[in-house]
């Protein structure tokens, strides 16, 4: 059974950093691009980064130049580092495949930044 799991999130203030951590199963991690999604309070989940397996590195706009997506591919882990983050930002991180997710999501991790 292929697992996501999502890991990292927290409070924080606005300004501030955090970075979350995915791990997946190596038969899903190894051949994929994988890609962060989120889903903030009262709107649809939407794309934030994505990365293929050889790190070419694609961002949404709201994030370009705070977020940084990376994979370690020994380790099948996928990772976004946020900086600067923004009220906006708050909403549940999800980690999967891209272009087409795979339908077991994992439990996602909660981002809230407030002051």
């Amino acid at each position: 059974q292929v697992q996501l799991v999502e890991s990292g999130g927290g409070l924080v203030q606005p300004g501030g950093s955090l970075t979350l951590s995915c791990t997946a199963s190596t038969i899903i991690f190894s051949i994929n691009t994988m890609a962060w999604y989120r889903q903030c309070p009262g709107k649809q989940r939407e794309l934030v980064a994505s990365i293929t397996r050889g790190g070419s590195r694609n961002y949404a706009d709201s994030v370009k130049g705070r977020f940084t997506i990376f994979r370690d591919n020994v380790k099948n882990t996928l990772y976004l580092q946020m900086n600067s983050l923004k009220p906006d930002d708050t909403a549940v991180y999800y980690c999967n495949l891209h272009p087409v997710p795979i339908d077991s999501w994992g439990q996602g991790t909660q981002v809230t930044v407030s002051s």
